[in-house]
């Protein structure tokens, strides 16, 4: 269907749409003619992507002489796919009803381990193994010496994208990531890098939160995004989160132990080339005395993750003598390790500010803040002199990098945390140094500054008023709608006693009572025998879920529960997650029925 709303002819790719839809709709144009922000909540399960969609699409096509670009930000690959799909069913409507003038170009953007269609690549276990297993092909150094020993493997689908140069385009259309790995195979060009070029020509790219968010990965992929943008968060109650995690680092003992190990293999490879090409070192060195290289001059398949810290907060200038030549910034990175493995060994949990922190950085180790602003950027140009590919060994210091740049960048907003043990087991020693960030504002504002209109919607943004107080911006909308029921469907009960009228609670005082956490599983296993397909119980946190299910284990009661549905649970990867949701659904599907076990947030 297709309607009017004032100047903006819409168009619908369904026969019927919800009221909220409409108001939602509405709202959101008042945001894009105010070239402002806004914060709108309309439960899930209401048509809220489409209606994002299709207001913005046809928001663009009746404004030609000012087009904007849709940049849509989803937290899973499983939420880009189902939007993907939204669109192409959307652009084929306003194909039908227009013509060619309707066609756009529409995809998603992934890792490399979700585009990647060289096998040899591929067989890697995680997404770091991937994105080093591609640089080994791909790398400007590996492929100099491949065109000279054809012994040397490098990777026929980046060649062939190479070589195919301007003409390595992608045709107007909608593109999920198995559209992009099946045109990839049949032009035989690399679809990580094509989606990459492509994304500053596309009308609408979908994307994870951290593309935009961190500020590692934002500087490497969004760089070239237009300002005339509108940005939308997706399913953004937990924004607030992502933005905290994207400028927060953990040290433990693994990564001590994992830093000391790269440092030794950087020394050796600093050996390796004074033996050999020690130009290329004094090379380098010159190039510091002037300022780190810049990062656009590089190669697409060259390029690492980039600075930590926020882009205005990165220092223009050249970096401190003391770093400048390899071996020294070596010695420095030993002192650091040490010093950190130094405050890992506590039996107390402290807490530090970043600026008492370096101070007692420049006491003890005698590194200053300036050269702490410079690690991860020095990291950097180090790694690319000694022609390292194999990134994924190097994690570790890469870690101590991130942390000594942003505790040496920020003194506000942040918070230095060593915890000598796990809470959920006090009696194993495993200490953690952890650089908090406590302002969620931080790595949002480059975005709310640099792009016309960003949108923050959800299913549950309440209290909507919050949001603009831990993001620091000015919404020039704040609506939260409801949603239309023909019939009561939703029966809300609160739950005082159990089945032997003892009284139930998840106060902190009983929540772990025996007789709570009994009587709680049995009321889930009551439910599970007479609910069709899917229950999803929430807990209060990740630590209480583990205790109780651990506890209905023990008892017999979670093996009671099974013999009805399956049991999935929430974790804090959200891969695992992601896999474990889809997996509830097919269940609910086939009929076996579930129970997904969820934190409330």
């Amino acid at each position: 269907m297709k309607f009017t709303i004032e100047e903006v002819t819409v168009y619908f790719p369904y026969d019927n749409i919800y009221p909220e839809q409409y108001a939602y709709m509405i709202e959101l144009k008042r945001t894009l003619d105010a070239k402002g922000h806004c914060l709108l909540e309309m439960p899930t399960g209401t048509g809220k992507t489409i209606a994002l969609l299709s207001l913005i699409t046809s928001y663009t096509l009746s404004k030609p002489q000012s087009p904007l670009k849709l940049i849509y930000c989803t937290r899973t690959v499983h939420e880009m796919e189902k939007t993907l799909a939204e669109l192409r069913l959307l652009h084929d409507y306003m194909v039908k009803s227009i013509g060619p003038a309707a066609k756009m170009l529409a995809l998603g953007l992934s890792s490399r381990k979700n585009l990647c269609i060289n096998n040899r690549v591929l067989a890697a276990e995680n997404r770091d193994s991937v994105d080093a297993g591609c640089r080994k092909l791909t790398a400007s150094w590996v492929r100099a010496v491949a065109a000279e020993n054809p012994d040397v493997p490098s990777c026929e689908f980046f060649e062939q994208y190479e070589r195919a140069g301007d003409a390595a385009v992608l045709p107007p259309g909608v593109y999920t990531l198995q559209d992009l790995r099946v045109f990839g195979k049949q032009k035989g060009w690399c679809p990580y890098f094509l989606a990459r070029h492509m994304v500053q020509f596309a009308n609408v790219v979908v994307y994870s939160y951290q593309y935009l968010l961190d500020p590692k990965v934002a500087a490497i992929i969004s760089k070239e995004m237009q300002k005339e943008s509108v940005v939308v968060f997706d399913e953004a109650h937990n924004i607030d989160n992502v933005c905290i995690e994207a400028l927060s680092v953990s040290v433990r003992r693994q990564t001590i132990d994992g830093a000391r190990r790269n440092i030794n293999r950087m020394r050796q490879e600093i050996d390796k080339f004074k033996a050999t090409d020690a130009g290329r070192l004094r090379a380098e060195y010159n190039r510091l005395v002037e300022g780190l290289a810049l990062r656009g001059d590089l190669p697409a398949a060259d390029g690492w993750l980039a600075n930590p810290a926020l882009p205005d907060d990165i220092l223009k200038e050249a970096v401190p003598g003391n770093i400048r030549k390899a071996e020294h910034f070596v010695q420095v990175l030993r002192r650091l390790v040490q010093y950190l493995e130094g405050r890992l060994e506590t039996e107390n949990v402290e807490k530090d500010n970043p600026v008492s922190f370096v101070s007692s950085i420049l006491n003890q180790a005698g590194i200053d803040q300036k050269t702490l602003k410079f690690c991860y950027d020095r990291l950097h140009s180090l790694m690319m002199t000694l022609e390292i590919t194999d990134t994924d060994e190097f994690l570790h210091v890469q870690t101590i990098c991130d942390f000594a740049t942003l505790v040496g960048t920020y003194a506000r907003g942040f918070s230095i945390i060593i915890e000598p043990f796990d809470e959920r087991m006090p009696h194993i020693p495993d200490p953690v140094l952890q650089l908090c960030c406590h302002d969620a504002s931080l790595a949002i504002r480059p975005v709310f500054e640099r792009f016309q209109s960003v949108v923050i919607t959800s299913g549950t943004l309440s209290p909507i008023d919050l949001y603009p107080r831990l993001l620091n911006f000015h919404p020039v909308v704040s609506r939260s709608f409801t949603m239309s029921l023909t019939r009561d469907c939703i029966c809300p009960m609160v739950l005082t006693r159990g089945s032997d009228q003892l009284p139930v609670s998840t106060k902190f005082d009983m929540r772990s009572d025996p007789g709570v956490v009994r009587n709680y599983g049995r009321l889930l296993l009551d439910m599970a025998s007479v609910v069709p397909d899917g229950i999803v119980c929430f807990f209060v946190s990740y630590s209480y879920m583990d205790g109780i299910v651990n506890s209905w284990n023990e008892s017999g009661i979670l093996r009671d529960i099974m013999q009805y549905k399956l049991v999935l649970i929430e974790t804090q990867d959200v891969v695992e997650t992601t896999l474990a949701l889809d997996n509830y659904r097919r269940a609910c599907d086939c009929g076996r029925g579930a129970i997904f076990f969820s934190v409330a947030r």
